[in-house]
């Protein structure tokens, strides 16, 4: 059957093509040959087809943090939907975007009191700099234009996003990107700081590169740093013990505005609301996505400090301020899934149990030392990267098949970067479960040997 003729004929229930969806970040022709299709999902588990079960080893892409088809986030956006099905936020607001706003900003830090709403974790990076580089023009400021981000980091998929991340397969194929990015170096030693449990010792001296970039450009051709607490995509990466504050103290020194970007380390994946807090440093903004409804319905967000705001609010009051923003910004489906998932965070006290499961988290992870082929393990609050070794003729492949053969032989959802294994399981995780992972993980492991 010809592609053509097949779609022809996919007008029923149960699609019969695979040809028309371009998968994103998916080795597509693989795929197609041995589909990995999910049906349905509930609290800790997704379901195939034919009904088999799979642990969500991942939180989907790092953003389920509430489990599955949470009966109270299901009803909020089936009650909004019926109400208000799409309100603009250019000129109009509704009480739904107020009241998750007020939630976000009694979550954040500090003085980080204002919320500015997107789609995903892209549009929150790209708005964060935005937001920088015209904040130094309000200021009287414009040559400070300059951003810098961090090798290995992943911003998401924007032209600003890309241009501050340092994940090279990101970046090869899109051209020059946005001129004036410099990068700090990634912190990741393996010498130093092999099968460590949390924050590693080692690192933190690395925030100093920062200096250097400062005197190669000057201060005042800088607008902002970014980076994550913890760089996830790449692998997991948790910040040495006093890299976050060191950053912080030279962003102060020379004028420069920081960024968090907690898109996975936001709601609860480390423990507390935002990595910001488990680190004691208050940010200039706080980028967020993914958790912020556990999955539901894309959004995004920027938090922003209340000096940076009040910058913005000056001239004729019926002047725009700032000449940003998305048709679906603060939408009122995913401002209802949001509070309703911001109500299950609190009544279940989902991110002090990441934090009281850390420990036994990271015991069970390590466990896996001594397996064929594991050249490493990190753990940091509720997320797990383990490395195998590259096979010699195919870097990525060993990795990949392991991927493939947990979720079609072990029925087990794992996230995978090059040959490193990435795990982040919904907050909801018990600890049998946490066994059944590991258990899981163990064998398959062991098959890719």
């Amino acid at each position: 059957m010809t592609a053509q003729t097949s779609r022809a004929a996919n007008d029923i229930s149960s699609p019969n093509d695979l040809e028309a969806w371009w998968l994103p970040f998916t080795a597509n022709r693989s795929f197609k040959q041995r589909p990995r299709m999910i049906a349905r999902a509930k609290g800790m588990y997704y379901y195939t087809p034919d009904g088999r079960e799979v642990i969500d080893g991942a939180a989907g892409l790092w953003c389920c943090n509430a489990g599955h088809n949470r009966d109270e986030i299901t009803a909020a956006i089936q009650a909004q939907a019926q109400e208000l099905d799409y309100s603009p936020a250019f000129q109009f607001g509704h009480k739904g975007g107020f009241a998750i706003a007020s939630r976000i900003a009694q979550l954040a830090p500090g003085d980080l009191n204002h919320v500015f709403f997107c789609n995903s974790g892209s549009e929150a990076v790209d708005t964060a700099l935005k937001v920088a580089l015209a904040y130094w023009n309000v200021r009287g400021q414009g040559s400070k234009t300059r951003l810098i981000g961090r090798e290995r980091g992943y911003h998401g998929v924007g032209f600003g996003g890309i241009s501050v991340g340092g994940i090279v397969k990101n970046r090869q194929f899109f051209g020059t990107l946005l001129a004036g990015v410099d990068h700090l170096p990634h912190t990741y030693n393996r010498e130093q700081q092999a099968f460590t449990k949390g924050e590693p010792e080692w690192g933190a001296h690395l925030a100093d590169e920062l200096e250097r970039i400062v005197t190669l450009h000057d201060a005042s051709t800088i607008a902002a740093v970014i980076v994550e607490p913890m760089a996830g995509s790449t692998g997991v990466i948790p910040a040495p013990k006093g890299y976050l504050q060191r950053l912080r103290q030279i962003c102060d020194k020379h004028g420069i505005l920081l960024i968090f970007d907690e898109v996975i380390t936001g709601f609860g994946r480390l423990g507390t609301a935002f990595a910001a807090e488990r680190y004691g440093v208050v940010p200039d903004m706080i980028t967020f996505a993914k958790g912020v409804n556990s999955g539901t319905v894309p959004m995004g967000g920027v938090v922003v400090r209340e000096g940076l705001y009040n910058t913005f609010m000056k001239g004729p009051e019926h002047m725009i301020e700032l000449f940003h923003g998305y048709t679906y910004s603060g939408h009122p489906l995913a401002c209802a899934a949001a509070l309703a998932a911001q109500d299950i965070y609190r009544d279940e006290k989902l991110f002090e149990r990441a934090k009281t499961l850390e420990p036994v988290w990271a015991d069970a992870i390590h466990s896996l030392k001594g397996q064929p082929n594991v050249l490493d393990i990190r753990t940091v609050g509720l997320v797990g990267a383990i490395d195998l070794a590259s096979r010699p003729d195919a870097v990525g492949a060993r990795a990949f098949e392991a991927m493939d053969r947990a979720f079609n032989e072990y029925g087990l959802m794992m996230r995978v970067t090059g040959d490193t294994i990435a795990l982040s399981p919904p907050l909801i995780v018990t600890e049998e479960e946490i066994g059944e992972i590991v258990d899981k993980l163990a064998k398959v492991i062991r098959a890719v040997a």
